[in-house]
């Protein structure tokens, strides 16, 4: 009998979240529970990174209330806490580059945004930490090339020379000159390497140094918000990583799915990803926790998601994400 490799080279990793007060610890709670739902292989640590108080938040953004805190840790999960020195509420967006470093260090990591379900088994993802990488589900959302402004190349060769990165190397060949794809780019909705810290100190320096002392190229360009995406593909490119990943073919596809907003989900995800939902949001147990945030109360159990659903054609989508959000906001169905 064959033996089974993947078993034996498959490498351990941590996966960390980030979770606070609102949606997003709800949806860590999502998260957790469609990991133990669809992924019995894996193992490993859940890390839920949580933002403490701090002259950065003018509100306590620590997971509240008791009860949903109680039922991440009862599903296996641990709440790991940081400090915000940077970001904060200002940019919320930077906690996922300041959690870095309150993870395990040297322990390979996969990252992924608390709007994601766990649709299959993580476990038999075939990650090469050595070659960090992130999520290819992303549209050309920066920069915004403006008229007689700087292009793509003269954009995007600018923050790499900034860094000293060889920027010719970074590029797909096989897309047109100053077309977007050509650009090695990211959604930061998951990324992984293999050192929490490695990773994080170079995702901050990056950010910061964007963020306070950008290149001539980016003045016309904003950050806010996609200061993360515009540095995290130089921090991959830095570590050894890029776009060819096999796994792009598991996440944001059979395993995972970056739903974003759940009226979203509703609309324009598949069956299978939406009888998932369904199916991890029922036990009475979750389902208690769950109801205390009114957009997951409404959607799921009161029937506003099959609304939402019947406002679309999924084999016929809007091409525009705009189109679909500004067909449910009139129809009175958007929350978040």
């Amino acid at each position: 009998m064959a033996a089974d490799l993947t078993d034996q080279t498959a490498t351990p990793f941590n996966l960390a979240l980030v979770g606070q007060s609102g949606r997003l610890g709800y949806e860590a709670l999502l998260f957790v529970a469609s990991l133990r739902a669809n992924s019995p292989k894996f193992n490993g640590r859940v890390l839920i990174c949580e933002p403490q108080p701090g002259p950065l938040w003018p509100k306590d953004p620590r997971i509240e209330p008791e009860d949903l805190r109680s039922a991440l840790t009862d599903l296996g999960a641990e709440i790991i806490p940081f400090d915000s020195v940077h970001f904060g509420a200002a940019y919320p967006y930077g906690n996922k580059i300041e959690m870095l470093s309150a993870l395990p260090k040297g322990d390979p990591f996969v990252f992924f945004d608390s709007d994601t379900l766990i649709t299959g088994e993580l476990a038999d993802v075939p990650f090469d930490f050595a070659k960090p990488s992130a999520s290819m589900r992303r549209t050309g959302t920066w920069p915004e090339i403006e008229l007689y402004g700087p292009g793509y190349t003269e954009t995007w060769k600018s923050l790499y020379d900034a860094f000293g990165l060889d920027f010719e190397s970074s590029l797909d060949l096989s897309e047109p000159d100053e077309y977007w794809e050509r650009y090695l780019y990211f959604n930061a909705g998951y990324f992984f390497g293999s050192c929490p810290h490695a990773f994080g100190e170079k995702f901050l320096e990056y950010a910061l140094a964007i963020a306070n002392d950008p290149p001539e190229t980016l003045v016309c360009q904003s950050l806010d918000p996609w200061l993360d995406q515009v540095a995290l593909p130089l921090v991959i490119h830095a570590l050894g990583g890029g776009r060819d990943s096999a796994v792009h073919d598991h996440l944001d596809g059979p395993v995972s799915c970056h739903y974003r907003l759940l009226p979203l989900l509703y609309a324009r995800e598949s069956e299978a990803v939406i009888a998932a939902l369904e199916a991890i949001a029922s036990p009475n147990k979750i389902k208690k926790v769950l109801k205390g945030y009114d957009p997951i109360k409404r959607m799921i159990y009161q029937g506003r998601g099959e609304k939402v659903r019947a406002l679309f054609d999924q084999n016929d989508m809007p091409r525009r994400e705009q189109a679909i959000r500004n067909r449910i906001k009139s129809n009175g169905f958007w929350m978040r």
